[in-house]
């Protein structure tokens, strides 16, 4: 909800958010590929547009982004490929994309059927692993990094940076 919400408040600055129309990632833009988003705002927002982060909401703003999927492939043909919805796209240039991407399919297609069966969030639930650690390694001080994670995304890019929780990774003797 609230990366709708700071899309929507960037309308003063981009014609094209609103309601029907929503979704910063980092993706590939005229100039190259960009890391953008928010809120709060990073990266040179320019009124991008990446249908992925769009549909990176449909667990938990089903309708407000399905209308936002359906708005784009009605209102911007050029947003939609073979393969589904393009990397990203800027209505107020007219830039489009020339490339879907797999992880923004992957994304897509995952938001999806966990929506539609909750398999995905169902099937991460289950895994004994994410009770222990949520898929991080955690120093000995520190508290699990799955309750950070609970408590504020910010908290727990806060430990990556320090150096505190990290990628977990699996070896052969595991």
């Amino acid at each position: 909800m609230a990366h709708r919400l700071f899309c929507i408040s960037l309308a003063t600055q981009f014609s094209d958010y609103s309601a029907n129309l929503w979704g910063i990632s980092a993706s590939d833009s005229a100039s190259g590929y960009v890391a953008w988003g928010g809120p709060p705002g990073f990266g040179p927002i320019d009124g991008i547009v990446a249908p992925c982060a769009t549909a990176g909401s449909l667990p938990f703003l089903y309708s407000q982004s399905t209308d936002v999927l359906r708005w784009i492939r009605g209102n911007y043909p050029n947003a939609w490929q073979l393969y589904g919805y393009v990397d990203a796209f800027n209505p107020l240039t007219n830039w489009y994309d020339i490339d879907s991407l797999g992880i923004d399919l992957g994304i897509s297609m995952l938001m999806t059927e966990n929506e539609r069966t909750q398999f995905v969030w169902s099937t991460f639930m289950t895994d004994s692993e994410r009770h222990e650690s949520g898929g991080f390694y955690v120093a000995e001080d520190s508290e699990p990094a799955w309750a950070k994670y609970h408590e504020s995304l910010g908290e727990l890019n806060e430990l990556m940076r320090a150096g505190r929780v990290g990628p977990k990774i699996r070896t052969n003797q595991e």
